[in-house]
């Protein structure tokens, strides 16, 4: 009897093997330091880049500086402990986010406290990078063309999707590396047309950098919603801990080492990115600054042009980053729980419904973006400023009042007032906006 439980352990050894060696997050652990370093620069630098001039004109200088260096410090922060997690426990990856919740919380009300949250990130952003592709190669049509008949966003959504489809079958995070290390550099390369393109135009005449708000009502709640604006450009969090998962370790070279020299060149990319783009774009235009600041620019034509078809190419990589984890959630709960067996057409039937899923809500809801300031800041804000410090409390235990405590109480606090005030006012902003949303337009 015992040998035969001995054999059907082995068995069922034999057999989680062979799933991990499937799944996506899983299956290939042969990643090099700089695969995380871009693949961190994709998942982080999203479109949104190109909206901080615009939560500048909202925020004022000393605020709009002060949200955007302390994200990047608080961020950065978390984004090492979430690394310095992974293998905290002997002899065990925790390679999912769910997985060090559950190391956290238990089995059940870890997955309860962040698979929501995870999925609201990844799939609202593959949802928003369907809306910004689609308008974006609309907005090269209509700028190398003015004089074309006029397409609808929605057949721009589907032209973007119908990439997303084919690429979507790639197996695992390190069959994607060459899409994310392009959109890695296409990320930086728009961030430098967005800031080289405003030097180049000049201050704006009579340029303001007033309050643009109509009222203090109107003030105050545009601040709010900037405040989101800046937190939700540091949403790569969810996806980490399933980047780290690819990376080989052993005793000598845990994974915690090539990895976090990747995070080190991601952020240092983050702030060649972020900070030029959010201060020589307020500097230049004030409180005229459009929510895109491609947009402000029009000119010259060809440039702005190039530089929207660069946020295409780097929103291609971003979906996939972002889509990977959420696949192999679909897959571990199909191949584990429903019993199916692992095969390509489970992926591509899967992976192809997530996808025209997403694509699907794009074109129903193409003022998506909108809301996503408002269901991000239930989750962007917790998932990345303050949910890995409550982990790193409960795990660590470091002494109470310690430098260490300090600290993560500090981002807990500051994190738990930006996932309360920033839906606030991006809640007012939707109704406001609500008049002019058009569905299926």
């Amino acid at each position: 009897m015992s040998q035969d439980q001995g054999r059907m352990s082995d068995e069922d050894l034999a057999k989680q093997k062979a799933i991990d060696d499937w799944l996506p997050v899983t299956a290939s652990r042969k990643a090099k330091w700089y695969y995380s370093a871009f693949h961190n620069i994709t998942a982080m630098v999203g479109a949104g880049v190109l909206s901080l001039p615009y939560a500048f004109s909202n925020l004022g200088w000393g605020p709009g500086v002060t949200a955007l260096v302390l994200s990047w410090i608080i961020t950065l922060f978390t984004l090492w402990q979430m690394v310095e997690m992974h293998e905290m426990i002997p002899n065990k990856r925790l390679d999912r986010y769910h997985e060090l919740g559950q190391e956290a919380f238990g089995e059940k009300l870890g997955l309860w406290i962040v698979v929501p949250q995870q999925l609201v990130v990844e799939v609202g952003t593959c949802i928003a990078y369907m809306v910004t592709g689609g308008k974006s190669l609309k907005k090269v049509h209509d700028t190398l063309c003015p004089d074309c008949k006029d397409i609808r966003t929605s057949y721009w959504i589907v032209i973007f999707a119908s990439v997303n489809f084919v690429i979507a079958q790639c197996p695992n995070f390190n069959s994607i590396s060459a899409v994310s290390f392009a959109a890695a550099v296409m990320s930086m390369v728009y961030s430098v047309i967005a800031w080289g393109a405003s030097i180049h135009k000049g201050v704006a005449p009579d340029v303001s950098y007033g309050s643009r708000a109509k009222d203090t009502a109107d003030g105050v709640f545009n601040f709010f919603s900037a405040l989101g604006d800046i937190a939700f450009a540091y949403a790569g969090h969810s996806v980490v801990l399933e980047i780290q998962a690819t990376i080989p370790s052993t005793p000598e070279l845990p994974s915690k080492k090539p990895m976090w020299k990747g995070v080190v060149v991601a952020y240092i990319g983050v702030a060649i990115c972020y900070f030029p783009v959010a201060i020589i774009g307020y500097y230049y235009f004030g409180n005229t600054v459009d929510d895109n600041i491609l947009i402000t620019l029009e000119r010259p034509a060809w440039l702005i042009s190039l530089a929207n078809l660069f946020v295409v190419i780097h929103v291609i990589g971003g979906y996939q980053v972002f889509a990977m984890p959420v696949f192999d959630m679909m897959e571990t709960y199909m191949v584990k729980s429903l019993k199916f067996p692992p095969s390509f057409a489970l992926r591509f039937i899967s992976r192809t419904i997530y996808v025209a899923l997403t694509m699907l809500v794009g074109i129903c809801i193409p003022f998506f973006g909108s809301l996503l300031g408002f269901l991000g800041g239930f989750a962007f804000a917790p998932a990345s400023y303050f949910l890995p410090c409550i982990i790193w409390l409960k795990l660590k235990k470091p002494r109470k009042f310690s430098l260490d405590w300090t600290i993560n109480w500090i981002c807990i606090i500051l994190g738990l007032m930006l996932t309360f005030l920033s839906p606030i006012g991006a809640l007012r902003n939707i109704i406001l906006s609500a008049k002019n949303y058009k569905f299926f337009s």
